[in-house]
């Protein structure tokens, strides 16, 4: 495993009162850590800023690790936090002080501290400590993540079972260049797939051309497809190639194709039986070798049933298909996705926000997100540009109110009776579990439950102490189950 790359930076030393880190060693490889150390003396200069600036852009540092001596530690804290966010640096940094007031260890926190060590703390335990930090600011990579890489999908982001699921069709789906049929809700993120499959497959290197069928005025569908040469209509003072030209050699997406009125089904399944097409106002036939990929949020079944979606053209866009699922059954992905948002926008718009509250990510949790990863994605643009601060809370998450969601079918009371307790009890734990870190032990005495009936509720709703410690920092002893017997 690579060593952890740690600049540890003595911030305020003053005489006498410095943290005694004297005889530091460098790091062997089996600590684990390479260590540099830099001392600073506070108030702090414009030249000991440079020189900071300098040892921390040096090299490849994975953790910063800041000593806070003497009094004013949150003072002291401000500053160079001040001085990290002027640089724009991305490095997860431990505070190691004294003894300090609880108000002084949540201030350093907000400032935007990974973690607030106190006295008394020894080298070798610090170093040892940031070995498990460092894993987690990492997130070393998972087998799903390994998989994506392996695939060339890392711009695609997701741990579940529904969404591994996925990407694993992809190749196969990517390869073969027939249409494809892509299904979900609003939002699910079907031009995504849709252009992952275009650029794992064999047209790559040529256009990928989406249109929502659903934008496009009826008057202007033929236009719009095929193009038209000079003089076809009153203001054509010249010729343009359809979208149809312009996708040839590559991939046409077709979004919203349900949309599309009888006559431009008609004219589609023309063009997907042979590849040929006429431009508007012209005598000749031309040609587009295009592969069509087609996405709908719509129910097609009962689209073709009533005759508002024709079942040859149906047929013909559906020779591989995928089906989405919406963001409400990708419960695992909510906090990937967010996490990922959140540094996207945080860096386009240079913001301090770098992180989520437990309360925030509890409301994300909680969220039915009827838009889906586009709704996730605006909530936490949102989020990041109306905070002041490090650290995202709950009153940043607005998801607003009253979206209706589609009746589901009437099922019986006994049914919706057993539902409403397994939702109950799955929320319940996992707030549990949120609330006290992961430590079951104090989580099942919070419930007033016994620890091992506490522990076989989790195990009952696929629950463990991992997803809370995920959410609010490292794991905490008493997270493992109880022992048989």
């Amino acid at each position: 495993m690579k060593p952890v790359h740690v600049l540890m930076i003595h911030w305020g030393t003053e005489e006498g009162t410095g943290v005694a880190f004297g005889g530091v060693p460098t790091s062997t490889p089996d600590d684990g850590v390479e260590l540099a150390e830099l001392t600073v003396s506070y108030p702090v200069s414009d030249q000991e800023a440079g020189r900071v600036s300098e040892a921390v852009t040096a090299g490849s540092r994975d953790v910063l690790v800041l000593l806070l001596s003497g009094h004013a530690v949150v003072q002291k804290g401000a500053t160079f936090f001040e001085l990290a966010s002027k640089n724009r640096w991305r490095l997860p940094v431990v505070v190691v002080c004294p003894a300090a007031e609880p108000h002084e260890l949540a201030s350093l926190s907000k400032l935007g501290a990974l973690e607030v060590l106190t006295m008394p703390w020894g080298s070798k335990e610090i170093l040892a400590r940031l070995r498990v930090l460092h894993g987690r600011a990492r997130e070393e990579t998972s087998p799903v993540a390994q998989l994506r890489a392996r695939l060339g999908l890392e711009h695609v982001i997701g741990e579940s079972p529904a969404f591994v699921a996925l990407i694993q069709q992809l190749p196969s789906i990517a390869k073969y260049d027939v249409s494809l049929l892509i299904l979900g809700e609003t939002g699910a993120g079907k031009e995504v797939f849709a252009r992952a499959v275009h650029y794992r497959g064999p047209r790559a290197s040529k256009p990928f051309i989406p249109i929502n069928c659903g934008a496009i005025p009826v008057e202007l569908l033929e236009n719009e497809f095929f193009g038209h040469e000079s003089g076809a209509f009153t203001s054509a003072n010249g010729s343009r190639r359809g979208v149809l030209k312009e996708a040839d050699g590559g991939t046409l997406f077709l979004d919203e194709v349900d949309c599309l009125p009888p006559l431009a089904q008609v004219k589609l399944l023309r063009f997907l039986q042979d590849g040929q097409f006429r431009p508007l106002g012209s005598a000749s036939v031309c040609t587009a070798d295009v592969r069509v990929i087609a996405a709908s949020n719509a129910n097609l079944a009962e689209a073709l049933a009533v005759g508002r979606f024709r079942k040859d053209l149906y047929y013909r866009l559906n020779v591989l298909s995928l089906k989405l699922p919406p963001l409400r059954e990708r419960e695992g992905d909510i906090i990937l996705l967010a996490r990922h948002f959140l540094a996207k926008y945080r860096d386009k718009f240079h913001a301090p926000a770098r992180e989520f509250s437990p309360a925030a990510l509890q409301k994300l949790l909680c969220h039915s997100w009827p838009g889906n990863v586009r709704e996730l994605e605006n909530v936490v643009q949102r989020a990041v540009v109306l905070a002041e601060g490090v650290t995202l809370q709950a009153e940043h998450i607005w998801t607003g109110d009253g979206a209706v969601q589609p009746p589901a079918p009437p099922q019986s009371f006994q049914q919706l009776k057993a539902q409403a307790i397994a939702q109950f009890e799955q929320n319940y734990v996992r707030r549990m579990l949120l609330i006290h870190g992961g430590n079951i032990a104090k989580a099942a005495q919070g419930a007033g439950q016994d620890r091992r009936a506490f522990w076989e509720l989790m195990r009952k709703h696929g629950l463990t102490a991992r997803l809370p410690a995920t959410l609010t920092g490292p794991t905490s002893p008493g997270e493992n189950p109880p022992k048989p017997g």
